[in-house]
This record gives C-alpha cells, structure tokens and sequence, in this order.
C-alpha cells in the first residue's frame, strides 16, 4: 500500500461518522461505502427544466441555484465465496470535486481487502463509476484473475463514445474518454460482457437498461424472498418528482427518462430495497406511489 493510501485510510477509520453502512438481504451482506460528495452545476439535473421551475425544486430543498451535493456511492456485495464490488467511485481527488475520491481508503476502512475481490460490476463506465479501479496500486492488490463484468453495449460504445446529447462540460467529456480509455486497456483481459443480463453469483444478478449510457446497467440481489436493487446512474434524488428532467450526463435523455419510469413503477410494486449511486448516502430506501407520481422513502438509519 502506497503512503497516499494508508494516509486516507487512517482519516477514513477516524471520521466521525461512519461512510460505510451494512444491510442484510437474506444470507447475502450488502456494504454501501460512500466515496464522497460531487458537486456539479445545478443546472445539470434537469437541463430541459424552465430555470424557475428548477430553482422552485431547489428552494423547497434548501438547496444552492448554482450547484449541489450529488452522493456518490458504491456497494459491496458478498454472497456465499464471491465478494464483489459494484462500480467504484471517483478514486482519486480531481481539483473540480475535492469531497470525492475516498472509496479505495474507505474501502479498507469497511474491512474489505481488494484481494478478496472476485468478481466487480460496472453499472457503466462515466469516470465517477470506473475512477476507484483506476487509482494507482489498485490493479495490483486485485487478484490476477479478477473478473470484470459489464454490458457489451457499453464496453462497444466507449472505444468511441459519443457526448452530442449530453449535456456534459468539456473537461468532464474529456475525463470521461481518458478514464474509459485507460479502463478498457488495464482491465482488457478481465472483461466478462453480457448482452441484456448475467447472473454474477447465486442472487445476484446485473441486466443492462441502457439509457444513461447505452450499456448502463442495474443489479438487482435477491435472497430468502428479500429483494433490492442497485441502480446505478438510472435514478437521481429529482427523479421521484420529475422523471421528465433531463440529466445533462445522459447519452440519451428520452430513453433515460423511460428507463426510470419502468424502473419506478417496478421498484413501487415489489417493495424492493433500492440503493442508488447518487441519492443520500446511504442510499437505502423504497419507492412509493404518490399523488404525483412516486415518492422516495428513506430507510431509517439502523445503529
């Protein structure tokens, strides 16, 4: 372990308050692990919103017009001799997002060695979802054989990728190709890719959405007839009030707004668990019907 690491480890196993939180689905332990905070331009989560509108949204919420705190998450799934890490974070500290980039020491900080890592999940492969696997020493820690699972439609669409309907910042466009760019080459002769679904262990099973990248994908873990689902980059905090708003990280905002409608009315009628990259660590929670539409139930933090 590199000296950067064991500083952000020591500052991880000393925090206040805990960024990893453990819940139970059946026999199978899922660790959410909180890799930070990003703090994009507001504007990005609705960017086919009337400004007013959006700012209402935003006041309700005592929130910044400006900007706002996206959580960023990733999971730890642990079922029977497999344990498997669901995307991976920011990894490193990038001057845009300084509060993001701590999944590799908190990681650690949980008591999950990467060596025991057999199989990982990329929901998709945005820089916030690949970034820990990239951070330097972490390759060499996994085993040699570790195997890296995604849809083959995302790992197709990043040898080109394609931003024209994104709304994304020039710089964050960049960083996206370069990290998906040193992804596919380090992890080449790990990839595992699946066309609409894979079973990763017993309960554990990845299906590709599409969407919010053409391969996106969710995991749904299921276990003693207790269900939940991680979901990725398919549901956000303003999604539950207004599925219509356009991402502006979206690679095709229609089929991303059908997606999260689909995925809403599924989650509202199984009373499914859902944990999602970026609503409030730690992200655990149900989704209801409401007079509108659904509504986002949080679970009570369990201490």
């Amino acid at each position: 372990m590199n000296s950067k690491l064991n500083k952000n480890l020591r500052t991880a196993r000393d925090e206040i308050v805990p960024s990893r939180y453990v819940v139970n689905v059946g026999d199978i332990e899922v660790i959410i692990i909180s890799d930070g905070i990003l703090t994009p331009p507001a504007e990005s989560m609705a960017t086919n919103a009337d400004p007013k509108t959006r700012n209402a949204w935003l006041d309700e919420r005592f929130l910044d017009h400006d900007a706002f705190d996206w959580a960023l998450n990733a999971v730890v799934v642990r079922s029977g001799d497999q344990t498997i890490l669901i995307d991976s974070g920011l990894g490193e500290e990038y001057p845009s997002f300084p509060r993001a980039g701590q999944f590799v020491a908190r990681l650690e900080a949980a008591g999950v060695d990467l060596a025991s890592v057999t199989d990982v999940v990329l929901t998709h492969m945005h820089f916030d979802h690949v970034g820990g696997l990239l951070v330097q020493g972490v390759r060499d820690r996994l085993a040699r054989d570790v195997r890296v699972h995604l849809s083959a439609a995302e790992a197709a669409f990043w040898t080109n990728p394609d931003f024209s309907r994104t709304a994304m910042p020039p710089d964050l466009a960049e960083l996206a190709r370069s990290a998906s760019r040193e992804f596919l080459s380090v992890y080449a002769d790990n990839l595992m890719t699946f066309e609409h679904e894979t079973m990763i262990a017993p309960g554990v099973v990845a299906t590709k959405t599409g969407g919010h990248t053409p391969g996106h994908s969710v995991v749904r873990i299921s276990s003693n007839g207790e269900k939940l689902m991680f979901g990725g980059d398919a549901l956000f905090p303003v999604s539950f009030d207004h599925p219509e708003w356009h991402n502006g990280f979206e690679h095709d905002p229609e089929e991303a707004t059908n997606v999260r409608l689909r995925l809403m009315a599924e989650l509202a009628g199984t009373g499914s668990w859902l944990v999602s990259t970026h609503l409030p660590f730690p992200s655990l929670g149900r989704v209801a019907p409401s007079e509108k539409l659904y509504r986002w139930v949080p679970a009570p933090w369990d201490y």
